[in-house]
């Protein structure tokens, strides 16, 4: 048949070799698809091969790499956490009202904050004024 196809003998003994070679690493790939499955695809091969080792499996970080990549698993990478403080690096206004937030008429004293959200990858910043006056009649009235 080697013949009449037009392909030398190696070709059929390498062929022979290579699809015994593929079961030699099944119970490998079991183990890899379920420690993948428990750990949500939370695991690399990094850590997947450390999980495989505590079982008592030595076995090569390459290995587990290369079967994870043909198996077609990824590991999820988890969002950082989004940290917007910074310590006392910013600049600090100076306190200008000293904490006397009450005021005679509408217009005299805003006070305003700043806030961060990160929303979607993204940073939103929300800049609400107010009115210190009309605060404090709002205040009253309640």
């Amino acid at each position: 048949m080697l013949k009449l196809a037009g392909l030398s003998r190696s070709t059929f003994y390498y062929q022979q070799k290579m699809a015994s070679l593929a079961g030699r690493h099944a119970a490998l790939r079991e183990t890899i698809k379920a420690i993948f499955a428990f750990h949500k695809g939370r695991y690399g091969y990094r850590r997947g091969t450390a999980a495989i080792r505590q079982l008592g499996q030595n076995v090569n970080h390459k290995t587990v790499q290369r079967l994870m990549v043909e198996m077609g698993l990824k590991s999820l990478v988890r969002p950082k956490k989004y940290r917007s403080y910074k310590g006392d690096a910013g600049r600090v206004a100076p306190d200008l009202l000293r904490r006397r937030f009450a005021a005679d008429a509408a217009n005299q004293k805003w006070v305003t904050d700043v806030t961060e959200f990160n929303v979607a990858g993204e940073k939103l910043y929300l800049y609400p004024v107010m009115d210190c006056k009309r605060q404090a009649e709002a205040v009253q009235a309640a």
